[in-house]
């Protein structure tokens, strides 16, 4: 059975039509409809005003009252709008234009002005006249824009030209066979998605090899394309193969959504809502929101410039003292996992005679032989790790997150820490919770490496911008300490 409304017939050749012509993502619709909808009043606003007073005779009164009040409005109108999913592609995509709702939304937001000038005594700079042209221009072409998107959304529907560029669909390939343009449309926004699909394999044991093989595509292309979403079709009575789904997705930081199955697609049409169109399982969220994300970048970006400024004077002394009192390079280079599980380059003040980067590297131990001399001071004081600014400006880190380790542990820790790959769901830090309270340096044991995880997925599940700068107020006590730092 086919969800979702009535969208135009020609959408079932939108598979067919794939890649011909542009793609356009689909985060871009609600912003495109919302700003013509804002242009639209106004335009209404302001042509309102000139077309009243020219009308009556009367001279053209300063515009900036009218841009004020077009202003106010739109941003009303596309609030109240946004609030019921008017915006999103599965809506603006049906053949019908929502004559009723238009008018009722924009005829309570007039009234809604006219309160708000009341409330504020603003109503004098504003002609009356000026007002009610306004109010009922400005409907006429919010219909009429609405009409225009709406046809040519269905043709860019219809040609396959809108894509979801954030998400990848990952199934079972009978469920992902019995998916018409029309429920994709309707269960996530597109008919075009990057699919992946598992096994359909009788024998479990190749099934198993083909699947995590997939898995490992999926991983690959998120990392590549920086995808945000992973929508699932599953049949909801498969436990065995959603739980070894979401076993291979904690290692990417990502939603993911279970939708609905064959089976439960039968039993009824999913009525849209301005969240989520249909129902569907969120079996594991994204860690941060990209307003979060845009906040804790900003915050990066501006500490870790100003602290090179501050300290450059003790990098260039450091480098020298690590030139005088052992051969070697000043910088020691060591990959990492990052965000996302990509791998990057940490750079450290070298502290070592040895520059280990392989298979098999040794954590450092109490009065550990191949600590050099100046190595010993700068690992105590942790001026070993202020070259890491540069890698907070290059975005590969930030100032807070779990501490990464070398590839060789992190390969250790994920057999033996179910929750261990948790912790690339955010950038890795130049500090963190973990090590503001006590957990740092070696993880001799299973113990103190699952405390120091425990720590790292709390401020994964907890961040917020206070808690980056608590934590760095209380990494500066942490350091003074000295506490396992050797």
């Amino acid at each position: 059975m086919s969800i979702g409304s009535d969208f135009r017939e020609e959408s079932h050749r939108a598979d067919q039509a794939h890649g011909r012509g542009m793609l356009w993502s689909l985060d871009l619709v609600p912003y495109l409809l919302s700003t013509l909808d804002a242009l639209v009043i106004i335009l209404a606003c302001v042509g309102g005003g000139i077309g009243y007073h020219a009308a009556t005779g009367s001279p053209i009164p300063n515009l900036l009252p009218c841009c004020a009040v077009g202003l106010m409005a739109s941003f009303i109108y596309i609030l109240r709008m946004s609030g019921i999913g008017y915006y999103d592609l599965s809506d603006s995509a049906k053949p019908g234009t929502e004559i009723t709702q238009i008018l009722v939304c924009w005829f309570s937001t007039g009234i809604l002005l006219a309160f708000f000038a009341f409330l504020l005594k603003v109503g004098g700079n504003y002609s009356r006249g000026a007002f009610v042209t306004f109010y009922f221009v400005a409907p006429v072409g919010l219909l009429a824009v609405r009409k225009f998107t709406k046809t040519n959304l269905a043709l860019a529907v219809a040609k396959g030209g809108l894509r979801r560029l954030d998400a990848v669909l990952v199934g079972d390939h009978r469920e992902l066979a019995a998916l018409g343009p029309r429920d994709r449309l309707a269960l996530f926004g597109a008919t075009d998605v990057k699919e992946f699909r598992l096994s359909g394999d009788s024998d479990p044991g190749a099934r198993l090899v083909a699947d995590k093989n997939m898995f490992r595509a999926v991983g690959d292309f998120i990392r590549r394309t920086n995808c945000r979403e992973v929508l699932l079709v599953l049949p909801w009575n498969d436990d065995v193969r959603i739980d070894f789904v979401r076993e291979h997705l904690k290692s990417l930081p990502v939603s993911a959504r279970l939708l609905p199955d064959l089976h439960i697609r039968s039993l009824s049409n999913f009525v849209s809502s301005a969240r989520q169109r249909v129902l569907a399982v969120e079996v594991q969220r994204a860690p941060l929101s990209a307003a979060e994300r845009l906040v804790k970048r900003s915050m990066d970006i501006l500490v870790a410039g100003i602290a090179l400024i501050l300290l450059f004077p003790i990098l260039i002394l450091t480098g020298i003292a690590i030139k005088l009192d052992s051969a070697g390079p000043v910088i020691f280079r060591q990959r990492r996992k990052g965000f996302n599980g990509k791998e990057f380059v940490m750079l450290k003040f070298r502290t070592m005679k040895v520059q280990e980067d392989g298979p098999v590297v040794l954590q450092a131990t109490r009065q550990d032989p191949r600590v050099t001399s100046i190595g010993r001071f700068l690992r105590a004081a942790s001026i070993d790790e202020l070259p890491q600014l540069f890698n907070v400006l290059k975005g590969e880190m930030s100032l807070i997150g779990p501490r990464p380790h070398a590839l060789a542990h992190d390969s250790y820790f994920e057999k033996i820490l179910e929750d261990y790959a948790f912790r690339h769901h955010v950038k890795p830090g130049l500090t963190g919770w973990a090590q503001c309270n006590g957990s740092r340096g070696a993880t001799p044991t299973v113990e103190d490496i699952a405390e120091r995880v425990r720590l790292d997925l709390w401020y994964v599940n907890n961040w917020s911008l206070w808690l980056d700068i608590h934590i760095l107020i209380k990494t500066f006590f942490e350091v003074a300490r000295k506490r396992n730092a050797y």
